[in-house]
């Protein structure tokens, strides 16, 4: 049994220990700490803005003063309030929750400690981010029909809304001013048999009597994406070849089939034979700037659209020897420019696909009877996720 002084002090000593402690919590200093710990933002819908509902809160560490939201680039960001978690005690401004537009650019807070001695500045900003998909472009050559003349073919292409659009041209139109007389078969570009269904011929043909007299004795067979300008047919002949239209996604890889069978003489512009050269065909696709830094509009057109300072990126392949046979390729298309996604987005870019069944018939030389089949394209782009 616990003697009388023994059990006085044992009950004393968790009295002291009260005691004690109960004076460390009244003379601990006021927190001097002044962190935010966290950044969130509460919405009713977070997909509208984010693209996981995860980046709605970051974690904020001690040594960082800088806190940045991913965002969707279409994300409205003029009326946005962020909270924050900080230390217990201290408080913050602009007020916790408080509406900025940071659309205009980051918004800084002060956080102050609760014994009001110390402070942090912490600087606050919803950045932008693209997200990537990858997206492939068919391209088949099934649907055509003869111009309103009847006198030489067209392709026709289908927008997202199914209505006829002319996204493909040939030089038909040109070639029916030196050779009006030939039927729709005898034109540069004409529909064949392809790999699956329909493609199209390309067949480098002579201009004929009026093509000699004007040092233009031969049209190779063309397919491109664009337009062709009949008005500049004779007068400024490499401008009436308009290349592209604007294209909101970034070319990666042409794939697709092709036959080639090269004319057994090769001859330039005034018609005399060069010895020794075999005919080219070739396939490249383009993709450049529509517009220059002032804002005026860029087209390119035979004699820039591989050499332009405006274009970005290039792909390509020269057919070099025959081909009979349907024969798959692939273009890796490099770019030699930064894409600018948000021009992209704006259609601040326009892309081509072109083929021809004389690499050199742009300036007249080739070998009549050269022949490009091509048939079921692909593209394969990166695009950004809306």
């Amino acid at each position: 049994m616990l003697s009388k002084s023994l059990r006085h002090t044992l009950w004393i000593l968790p009295l002291t220990a009260f005691l004690s402690l109960q004076s460390c919590f009244k003379s601990e200093p006021l927190n001097a700490e002044c962190d935010i710990e966290q950044a969130y933002v509460s919405l009713s819908d977070p997909t509208e803005m984010f693209f996981n509902i995860t980046d709605t809160l970051v974690n904020v560490p001690s040594d960082r003063t800088t806190i940045t939201f991913e965002v969707r680039m279409s994300a409205d960001l003029t009326n946005v309030a962020p909270h924050f978690v900080i230390t217990p005690g201290a408080t913050i401004t602009p007020a916790n929750g408080s509406a900025h537009d940071f659309s205009a650019g980051p918004v800084e807070y002060t956080v102050t400690s609760e014994n009001h001695q110390y402070s942090r500045t912490y600087t606050v900003n919803f950045k932008p981010r693209l997200q990537y998909t990858s997206e492939i472009v068919d391209y088949s050559f099934e649907d055509y029909q003869l111009d309103s003349s009847g006198k030489y073919y067209e392709w026709i292409s289908y927008d997202a809304e199914g209505n006829p659009i002319h996204l493909w041209a040939t030089a038909n139109p040109g070639f029916q001013l030196a050779r009006g007389s030939a039927t729709p078969d005898e034109y540069p570009t004409v529909p064949c048999d392809g790999l699956v269904g329909k493609g199209v011929l390309m067949e480098t043909r002579s201009t004929g009597a009026f093509g000699e007299m004007v040092k233009r004795p031969l049209a190779a067979g063309n397919f491109f994406i664009g337009e062709f300008d009949i008005s500049k047919a004779l007068t400024e002949t490499m401008k009436a070849t308009r290349f592209g239209f604007p294209f909101t996604m970034k070319p990666l890889i042409l794939s697709g089939y092709y036959r080639y069978t090269p004319g057994e003489v090769f001859t330039n512009s005034n018609g005399e034979v060069e010895e020794g050269v075999q005919d080219q065909g070739t396939i490249y696709c383009v993709m450049y700037r529509n517009h220059d830094d002032d804002g005026n509009a860029i087209v390119l057109y035979g004699n820039t659209v591989q050499t332009s300072p405006y274009v970005v990126g290039l792909g390509r392949i020269d057919i070099r020897t025959a081909h009979p046979d349907w024969t798959y390729f692939e273009i890796n298309i490099d770019y030699s420019a930064e894409v600018d996604y948000e021009l992209l987005d704006n259609n601040g870019y326009s892309m081509s696909i072109v083929c021809s069944s004389s690499q050199d018939g742009d300036v007249y030389r080739g070998a009549v009877g050269s022949q490009l089949y091509i048939d079921e394209f692909k593209l394969q782009c990166e695009r950004i996720e809306d």
